[in-house]
């Protein structure tokens, strides 16, 4: 079977646009072949393309010879081009259906396919993503990427409209920028680099010449725990913004999630209707558990947390069944924080340090931040890093830092919370883990 070339042929309509008003209209769509079934007198062909699938209606003795021929040794994942009439019809699900006059073959497909195009046959996880390009042209992966292009355009509107600058910072970089995760060294040149794990120590200083930043990157952490939420590579949406504390980025965070909420429910009906879930658009302001609270009530319920260790996952999720919704936890120890997370004056034990919580699953992490050198000084020695590998940054101190407060939320929980996907992997789409560095 031969391949035509594309020609002077040009979409006119994507298939979800082939609606019963275009009845008699003549029309270009072009795609994929999902399936095909043959009765004898009749062939259909349902073309897939971004916006879903339209039905190709052939009866043998209506249309000419030549386009019949063409079908006949059609496989699935075929792509082709379709030009015809729109016919209303009772036979198809959307009342529609194309009836051919001329069809170019654009491109073939190796048979056997590693996956089912009709996602009849289920595959595992780790066989899909071996696929990956095959896997994401199912409607429900498609749906799940609409569901993360809407929530970044909702984001960077609802920032760009507060006045917040959107900046990109290197990935290539010295040391790390937070201490506590593991980095992926690099060689850079003669000498060795990493890369980046967060824009945390740039963007706080960036607030010293552009007072509100925002950031929408990959960044990585080598991460050697292998679980259902975490990768190695991911999305990080972060914020800072001087002469502000923990609070008012709080209520900042909090108007977001409930902005994004009302976009994808609003501009993803489709989607989430495929994806069979539901987007509630939460009350403000969200609800908040200090610490001290959030360990009491486990206690409560048998779960003992030393005073100052860190919340585990198991104890989350039980806190998680009780509290179903976005709550914050706030006054965290400030040993459990990063260095850069500033200490109560009252009480330095404990921080303005905060997390956002859906039921139990941690979003962002924020707090305000150390704004005096010596107070930032003191807490890389208490957590034992060296002040001269953060000479750079201290630099930024000496020339008026202001009070400043941030947070990060990474976009791929985000999503899972939006699109209601249990396993991270299912909502990037070519993950990176400890295990897979390919495709």
């Amino acid at each position: 079977m031969g391949v035509e070339q594309l020609g002077e042929w040009r979409r006119t309509h994507y298939s979800s646009e082939i609606k019963p008003g275009l009845d008699g209209k003549e029309v270009l769509v072009l795609g994929w072949v999902k399936d095909i079934r043959d009765l004898g007198a009749i062939r259909f062909i349902v073309l897939q393309d971004r916006e879903g699938t339209v039905q190709i209606t052939l009866v043998r003795k209506k249309v000419s010879k030549e386009v019949l021929e063409k079908t006949e040794n059609l496989q699935r994942q075929y792509s082709i081009g379709v030009k015809g009439i729109v016919k209303k019809t009772e036979m198809t699900a959307r009342g529609v259906e194309i009836i051919p006059n001329d069809i170019r073959i654009l491109a073939l497909a190796q048979h056997p396919l590693p996956l089912d195009v009709t996602g009849k046959t289920p595959a595992d996880v780790d066989v899909r993503l071996d696929a990956r390009v095959l896997d994401l042209s199912q409607g429900e992966n498609r749906a799940v990427f609409r569901v993360q292009h809407v929530t970044l355009d909702a984001i960077r509107k609802f920032l760009s409209e507060r006045g917040f600058l959107e900046v990109h910072t290197p990935r290539i970089i010295a040391s790390a920028t937070e201490g506590g995760a593991a980095l992926f060294p690099v060689k850079y040149y003669d000498r060795e680099a990493f890369l980046a794990q967060s824009p945390q120590l740039y963007k706080e200083q960036l607030v010293v010449c552009f007072d509100k930043v925002f950031e929408i990157g990959s960044f990585f952490r080598a991460e050697e725990s292998h679980t259902r939420w975490h990768t190695s590579e991911f999305v990080s949406i972060d914020i800072e913004q001087a002469f502000a504390t923990s609070e008012d980025v709080m209520y900042l965070l909090e108007e977001l999630m409930q902005k994004v909420c009302e976009s994808v429910k609003e501009n993803c009906k489709a989607e989430l209707k495929t994806l069979g879930h539901k987007v509630e658009v939460p009350k403000l302001p969200f609800k908040r558990f200090t610490y001290d609270e959030v360990t009491d009530e486990l206690k409560q319920e048998g779960v003992k947390i030393p005073w100052g260790e860190d919340i585990p996952t198991p104890a989350l999720r039980k806190f998680g069944k009780i509290h179903p919704y976005f709550y914050f936890i706030t006054e965290w120890p400030t040993k459990a924080k990063a260095f850069y997370i500033k200490p109560q004056e009252k009480n330095p034990q404990l921080s303005y340090g905060f997390d956002l919580m859906w039921h139990w699953l941690e979003l962002t992490s924020g707090g305000s931040r150390c704004d005096s050198k010596e107070m930032l000084i003191k807490r890389l020695k208490e957590q034992g890093l060296n002040p001269e590998s953060f000479k750079f940054h201290l630099q930024a101190f000496d020339y008026g830092m202001p009070p400043h407060a941030g947070w990060a939320t990474g976009l791929e929980r985000l999503t899972m919370m939006l699109t209601g996907k249990k396993n991270i992997r299912e909502v990037v789409l070519f993950p990176r883990d400890r295990f897979r560095l390919t495709p």
